[in-house]
């Protein structure tokens, strides 16, 4: 026996799915039939019987579908997607059947052909009734269309239209009319058209608003004086979403975005899902699917460290990690708010999993080797890993002690705590700033390497095995150059860029994490992995890009009257036009595309400890300038940037 839901959800996909002339032709039948009906119906109402017309007035029974088909069209009713109509519609609908009526009424009173046998009173019982008919089987059928979904018909202008700014919705489909219908219900946005890529739906009504190609965009802007534009793609790729975004850039057009499809797989889209445009999309990234053996080789059922916990890597890897379900997961975070608030999101996220896994925050900081190695033995710590390090550039070139203290005995302490634990994988979360390094930071990060990779030689290491993962910036961290142009943007500008050839590397946080993960499980001991982070970005395009994409026009020379001005701020101290992610040209393929394995010069681990002794010592002497130069003497191509005379500055204090 065949299903009958299935029969009727075909039917439905049927109707939907057919050519825009099929659709007319049958809508067009429908009322063609209901005229007949109306008029045979107004006659029988009147007369108060069932009507049989007589042969003089055959033509009235065919010249009332006839112009019921002409005012529709006239009228633009056949444009309108059935399954989106609204309150516009409808009130277009009772307007296009009142001319109808008239026009019925004028054209049979004047042509003298049995219309003296009709009353006057059908030519209104005759309109209305057709409105009730007609309209009714469009509800109908639209409630059908829409599988039962409740969308509520709304005032097409908004609530609000006059306080409320224009915005054009950008994608005409479920979420595109959800978020369409949300925005109808407030006060700040009031959706006047679409633009849709689908030809099918062109120069029709969906929802009550007019759906545009992309070529016809300038004009609505000018005709509705739009400056917001919301993209309601969730489920597009994100190379598609960057085509988008640079096409929509020449616009100026403040540009929004939903998130994703997790409100539409509830069946609800919220005023609060729409956001900023993630900077991301402009990466044109898709997503690689990720090696799940080795996401999980070193975290589930496991117990797993993570120092700087509460740091932008330190967080996202702590949030996949509770997604892989490991046994335990210790949070080490020296800043306290940081602590608490990764504890609480993690929390959350193990009650929404329904998992039963510990959590443990502590606070401490990697110069104490004590507590670490006495952490690692009491929770039997297997993987761990390390993203607590000083970054800011310009900041770690004015506390070169500082950042030595944190960046290499920290890694030092953590990795010798690790040994003595007897912890199975030790993963540190490096830089391409030490690739021929131009700034305290990115020595410090180079020597925390070659410590480790020092470390990893044979019958030092005991049971650890000892990985480091290079990569780039990444997008939304807390030294990330876009939450910094995000605020000078709202502020009015200007937008401060250091070089106009300046260049970087950019991926997202949650890419660099899962990547970080995959290849931590891939480490043999002692290898360098460098991530692949695409094509390199030059930061004057991004902030170009951040202020169109934010509804202004640069201010420059060719454009006085603009509205935000970039302005160049020089090179900051330790800083490089140039980013690289290798020293050498010895690299070799993963069995991940993303991930690359590198092989660089290594210091011999006796030789590495008498020049650790030496550089403890004049760091504790706060000697920055003697730690330095044994940095400039060990780590390859480090050149700073400034003299020794410019470390002697008021951040550095006498030992």
């Amino acid at each position: 026996m065949i299903n009958n839901n299935s029969l009727l959800n075909s039917l439905r996909s049927w109707l939907i799915a057919l050519p825009r002339e099929k659709k007319f032709i049958y809508t067009a039948a429908v009322d063609f039939v209901c005229a007949i009906f109306s008029l045979w119906l107004a006659f029988s109402l009147r007369l108060s019987e069932l009507y049989v017309p007589s042969l003089e007035q055959l033509w009235v029974f065919l010249l009332a579908p006839v112009l019921v088909i002409v005012v529709y069209a006239y009228f633009n009713l056949y444009q309108s997607i059935i399954r989106y109509i609204s309150f516009r519609f409808l009130w277009l609908m009772i307007t296009a059947t009142i001319f109808y009526s008239l026009l019925f009424a004028v054209i049979a009173l004047l042509s003298g052909m049995g219309a003296e046998d009709i009353p006057r009173t059908v030519y209104g019982i005759n309109g209305l009734v057709l409105l009730l008919v007609s309209g009714s089987i469009r509800l109908g059928a639209r409630w059908w269309l829409s599988n039962g979904m409740d969308v509520s018909l709304l005032d097409d202008d908004g609530y609000s239209a006059r306080e409320a700014l224009p915005v054009i919705v950008y994608g005409a489909g479920a979420s595109g009319v959800q978020i369409a219908l949300a925005l109808k219900l407030g006060y700040e946005f009031n959706p006047v058209a679409f633009i849709d890529d689908d030809e099918n739906l062109h120069d029709h009504y969906v929802s009550g608003l007019y759906v545009y190609p992309f070529s016809k965009l300038r004009g609505a802007i000018e005709k509705y004086h739009v400056r917001n534009i919301l993209l309601a793609m969730p489920s597009v790729p994100r190379s598609r979403r960057q085509e988008i975004i640079l096409q929509l850039e020449p616009y100026a057009l403040h540009v929004r975005t939903l998130p994703g499809l997790m409100d539409l797989a509830k069946g609800t889209v919220e005023i609060e899902d729409i956001q900023e445009v993630d900077i991301a999309d402009l990466l044109g990234r898709n997503k690689v699917a990720p090696n799940e053996d080795l996401l999980h080789a070193n975290i589930t059922n496991k117990v797993v460290m993570v120092t700087g916990a509460g740091g932008s890597i330190g967080s996202e890897l702590c949030r996949q990690i509770i997604r892989l379900k490991p046994e335990k997961i210790v949070l080490f975070e020296i800043n306290e708010f940081f602590l608490y608030q990764i504890e609480k999101e993690l929390r959350h996220q193990v009650s929404l999993l329904g998992e039963q896994i510990d959590i443990y925050p502590l606070l401490g900081s990697v110069h104490d080797k004590r507590r670490l190695e006495k952490i690692c033995h009491t929770f039997s710590v297997k993987t761990i890993y390390h993203a607590a390090a000083y970054k800011h550039v310009p900041m770690v070139e004015s506390n070169v002690t500082e950042a030595v203290r944190n960046n290499i005995f920290g890694t030092l302490h953590c990795a010798e705590a690790a040994i003595a634990a007897g912890v199975e994988t030790f993963v540190l979360i490096s830089t391409d700033k030490a690739v021929r390094p131009t700034n305290t930071m990115g020595a410090s990060k180079r020597f925390a390497e070659l410590v480790l990779q020092g470390l990893a030689q044979k019958d030092h290491a005991g049971c650890t095995r000892f990985t480091m993962v290079r990569f780039g910036n990444v997008l939304g961290s807390s030294g990330s150059v876009v939450p910094l142009f995000r605020e000078q943007i709202k502020r009015g500008g200007p937008v401060t860029v250091t070089d106009e050839k300046i260049i970087r590397y950019f991926m997202t946080i949650p890419e660099a994490a899962e990547l970080v993960i995959q290849a931590g499980a891939m480490g043999e001991g002692g290898d360098v992995f460098v991530l692949d982070m695409g094509e390199p970005i030059k930061i004057i395009d991004l902030a170009k890009k951040m202020i169109h994409l934010s509804g202004f026009d640069e201010k420059g020379v060719d454009n006085p009257k603009g509205d935000i001005e970039i302005v160049f701020t020089g090179l900051r101290p330790g800083e490089k036009l140039y980013e690289e992610l290798l020293i050498g040209d010895n690299v070799y393929s993963t069995e991940h595309q993303k991930v690359m394995r590198a092989e660089e010069h290594v210091i011999e681990i006796s030789e590495l400890r008498d020049i650790l002794k030496e550089m403890e010592q004049a760091n504790d002497e706060g000697d920055c300038i003697r730690v330095r130069e044994i940095m400039m003497e060990h780590v390859s191509g480090f050149k700073p940037q400034c003299g020794i005379e410019d470390l002697l500055c008021k951040s550095q204090l006498p030992g």
